[in-house]
């Protein structure tokens, strides 16, 4: 059982900065992805970026380029969200996820395969 916790969110300015973090535990999280999604108010939920131990991150939509990074420390078994210039339709709870890639290779390709869940962060951005 993997287990995830989020943290990071907050209220942020548009324009401004925040780095979210997802602390995972649990066996063999060598063989799980961790990727970050989102939810609005009123939307469908969005995938954002995912990351494996070895890779350096991919992305779901050519949308985040320039905006959202990911990036991992295995040592403490986090994953890290970057998020820059956010804009007011950032607005959204924001969560981490596993997926297990013995079963599945490219976590972008996924978001209903992942198994384990965070129970999410709030990031608003107003002004």
């Amino acid at each position: 059982q993997v287990q995830l916790v989020e943290s990071g969110g907050g209220l942020v300015q548009p324009g401004g900065s925040l780095r979210l973090s997802c602390l995972a535990s649990g066996p063999t999280l060598n063989y799980y992805a961790i990727g970050w999604f989102r939810r609005a108010p009123g939307k469908e939920r969005e995938g954002l970026l995912c990351i494996t131990k070895n890779d350096g991150g991919s992305y779901y939509s050519d949308s985040w380029k320039g905006r959202f990074t990911i990036s991992r420390d295995n040592a403490k078994s986090t994953v890290y969200l970057q998020l820059n210039n956010l804009k007011p339709e950032d607005t959204a709870v924001y969560y981490c996820a596993a997926l297990d890639i013995t079963k599945y290779y490219y976590c972008q390709h996924y978001v209903d395969e992942y198994e384990f869940w965070g129970q999410g962060t709030q990031v608003t951005v107003s002004s």
